[in-house]
């Protein structure tokens, strides 16, 4: 299952277009370490790994579901590590989006991989700090279900997609944001 799950990755990736320059540098990163490392998505202790996120959005495309990450300290996407048990990257991401919101009604929009980011996770504890290579897909759910959220996560909330311009740190947010505007046109 794993080497399945990294000849799609590596294969998407090849025929993957990036949004702009930042993102591209992501992308020739992220090509780089899934071809070098054959265990890419392995959590093995301090080792930069591939990870899997939901980007959520409302039927309308105004509105984006983010978790407050406690021990990050910042508003997200729901995201995590793919486990050995997840058949693909984006069972992996449904199966985060499940855990961390509780949401038990959503739709995959595409298929295909909808944005992809590179960033540093901090050192905490005895965990020393890596790169997260996150591979990310759009669902879409109704801001109205009922959510549950884990421990790991503080608070989920639905932003207005500008709102989450004006707050908004990281480039990544903001890119996501970019492209779930040109889904409305």
């Amino acid at each position: 299952m794993k080497d399945a799950r990294r000849r799609w990755l590596l294969k998407h990736l090849r025929d993957y277009e990036p949004y702009d320059s930042v993102e591209a540098s992501h992308l020739a990163r992220l090509l780089a370490f899934a071809l070098a490392q054959e265990s890419c998505f392995s959590r093995q202790k301090g080792a930069d790994h591939v990870v899997a996120s939901a980007w959520v959005i409302d039927p309308d495309r105004t509105k984006a579901l983010l978790v407050y990450h406690a021990r990050l300290g910042r508003w997200l996407q729901p995201g995590g590590h793919v486990s050995d048990r997840d058949p693909s990257l984006i069972d992996a991401a449904k199966r985060e989006l499940q855990e961390e919101t509780g949401l038990k009604r959503f739709r995959l929009l595409s298929g295909q991989i909808f944005d992809i980011d590179a960033h540093p996770i901090p050192a905490t504890g005895n965990e020393p700090s890596h790169v997260h290579y996150d591979v990310r897909f759009v669902f879409e759910a109704s801001p109205h279900a009922q959510l549950n959220l884990s421990q790991e996560v503080r608070e989920a909330r639905w932003f207005a997609l500008d709102e989450i311009l004006e707050f908004a740190s990281e480039d990544s947010l903001k890119r996501l944001v970019e492209k779930t505007k040109r889904l409305r046109s």
